[in-house]
């Protein structure tokens, strides 16, 4: 079909919410490692891999055997039946996620990793009430909606009782008007008095990403989740930590982001990169928390045999080809050019993030926010062959991660795309 029939068909059989970045959509034909071509043939360089979820580069050939001979093989029982690839991967999980988590549940999505999470939390617990942070997002479900810190990302009324919403480690917007460090966490000790002020004192769980995915790559101070776990704890909520993004190496030096906070979760979620691409959501629980789910629950699709093989081999990839130390390093080389840019253009508020999870927030005078410029940043790379994705509450937050097989020449690439991107945007307009 021409690109005209295309966009045609798009418009008119699929619903108004399945948008599309650039003027122009993109119509991609293939993928290759860090890179896609669409159906002209022009190549791309990925740096934002499916919103987070291609960890080994696109169509890996190892990934994509194993994948395929599992098809070949068995493609499908439902959960009624047990199959070797969910039992391997609920092991290897039970192996390498932190501290005591053991029981896994296996669904399609984020979202209902989500759901089934809370569930647990709810069950375990025999409260309803739910702490989460502002500027999060956690599906499209209502639960998950409602979850959500973000407006314009929920599609209905807040609906669903018992969720409070806590002020997030924004540093660079600081609720409370304060600085770090000598800020003191007042927006970790102000969990204190929301649970105080707004819950029956005994909520069931404190939900959060250790670094913030669509509120903009938002990333807390290193003692920030020690405070606010420990003052949810103390009212006997468990922790729930959303790894959907910052998963699988993705922060650089460790397996999974919260890590690198030295706190461990009675429940942790994973989706987008645990298989490289294809649909899986994974909640898994400590043994005491996991067995409370018990009774008539289902997951037709969860634990099918081909996504957890294409898990397993996605696992196998990133500890066989040392992916995790290969973010780090990368990760470090990426965010040193990152605040060269920053440095050389006055647009660029802030560079945050770990590993190959990098956000760059574009800004005006007085910061404020720029979503129009980050509109015209991505027509200007996506000429020159980049893509990237973009974040914040205000839509005003590029979002940076590579598939963690990049290379030093692929950041180099990138950044000179990025860094003669904002050099026009600055020519144009008075910020």
């Amino acid at each position: 079909m021409e690109k005209k029939e295309i966009y045609e068909k798009h418009k008119k059989y699929l619903v108004p919410c399945v948008a599309n970045y650039y003027k122009e959509p993109l119509i991609l034909d293939r993928g290759k490692g860090s890179y896609l071509y669409d159906i002209d043939g022009k190549e791309y360089l990925d740096f934002f891999g499916g919103i987070v979820t291609i960890s080994v580069g696109h169509c890996d050939d190892e990934i994509t055997l194993e994948t395929c001979e599992q098809m070949r093989r068995l493609q499908h029982t439902s959960t009624l039946y047990p199959n070797v690839p969910i039992v391997f991967l609920a092991e290897k999980l039970a192996e390498i996620t932190p501290g005591r988590l053991q029981k896994s549940f296996f669904t399609n999505s984020g979202t209902e990793a989500i759901e089934t999470a809370i569930l647990l939390a709810q069950l375990y617990t025999k409260s309803h009430e739910v702490i989460t942070l502002r500027h999060c997002y956690s599906g499209s479900s209502l639960l998950a909606m409602n979850i959500t810190g973000h407006w314009n990302w929920r599609l209905a009324e807040s609906l669903v009782p018992g969720i409070k919403h806590a002020h997030n480690a924004y540093c660079y917007r600081c609720a409370f008007g304060r600085e770090y460090p000598v800020c003191n966490l007042e927006c970790a000790r102000d969990v204190k008095e929301l649970i105080e002020t707004t819950t029956s004192g005994h909520p069931s769980a404190f939900i959060a990403e250790p670094i913030q995915g669509v509120g903009g790559f938002i990333t807390p101070p290193k003692e920030y989740f020690k405070e606010v776990v420990s003052i949810v704890k103390s009212y006997g909520g468990l922790f729930i930590c959303d790894e959907v993004q910052t998963g699988w190496g993705r922060t650089g030096g460790k397996m999974f982001g919260i890590e690198h906070w030295e706190v461990e979760p009675d429940i942790m979620v994973m989706a987008k990169g645990t298989a490289n691409g294809s649909p899986v959501g994974i909640t898994i629980a400590t043994p005491e928390v996991g067995d409370t789910l018990k009774g008539l629950h289902i997951s037709t699709f969860g634990g099918n045999p081909v996504t957890a093989t294409a898990a397993l081999a996605t696992i196998d990839a990133i500890e066989k080809r040392d992916l995790v130390q290969n973010a780090e390093k990368m990760g470090r080389y990426l965010r040193n050019q990152l605040d060269g840019l920053k440095e050389k253009h006055q647009i660029i508020g802030e560079v945050r993030g770990m590993g190959l999870i990098q956000g760059i927030e574009i800004v005006k005078a007085k910061k404020e926010p720029a979503p129009d410029f980050v509109l015209e940043i991505f027509e200007r790379t996506k000429e020159e062959g980049l893509l990237i994705g973009k974040g914040g509450l205000y839509g005003n937050v590029i979002r940076i991660t590579p598939p963690l097989t990049i290379v030093k020449e692929e950041i180099d690439r990138a950044i000179g795309i990025l860094d003669r991107s904002f050099g026009k945007i600055e020519a144009l307009y008075t910020v």
